[in-house]
Formats: C-alpha cells, sequence, structure tokens
C-alpha cells in the first residue's frame, strides 16, 4: 500500500486541495482528502487572527464543502 507523505507546516493548500481532487489511485485518494483538508482548515484558522483577502476565504469555503462532498461520495461508494 502506498502512502502520501505528510505536508509541511507550510504547505501551500491549494497544491494540497488539487492534488486531492486530481488523484487518480484509489487508494491513496481518502488520505489526499484528509491532508488537504487539514491544511485548509488550518489556513482557514490563521486568517480568522490575521487580515487576508475575501477570494482566498471564499475560495477556501468552496475547497472544503468539495472535499467534504468527495469524502463521502468516496465513502459511500466503498459502503456499496
Amino acid at each position: 500500500m502506498q502512502t502520501v507523505s505528510t505536508p509541511s507546516p507550510n504547505a501551500d493548500w491549494k497544491a494540497l486541495y488539487r492534488a486531492a481532487v486530481h488523484e487518480t489511485e484509489s487508494s491513496l485518494i481518502l488520505q489526499r482528502v484528509s491532508i488537504a483538508e487539514t491544511a485548509a482548515l488550518t489556513r482557514q484558522r490563521e486568517l480568522f487572527y490575521v487580515a487576508g483577502s475575501r477570494e482566498e476565504r471564499e475560495s477556501l469555503d468552496d475547497a472544503l464543502y468539495v472535499l467534504r462532498a468527495f469524502r463521502t461520495a468516496m465513502q459511500t461508494a466503498k459502503g456499496a
């Protein structure tokens, strides 16, 4: 079984998001989604304390929505 390396604390959440939604290896999808969710949530918390652009906040909200939907779809497919 392959594993995805843990992102560094300074990892770009957008790159991790893209990696998750473009992953084709079914055994890695949920792992990549989890890593991307963690990075996006961390960035969202950072923006709570510092000024950030409205566009990035909206992008984070959209990305988290997609990742959660993707996770739900994958878990449903595995349970079927």
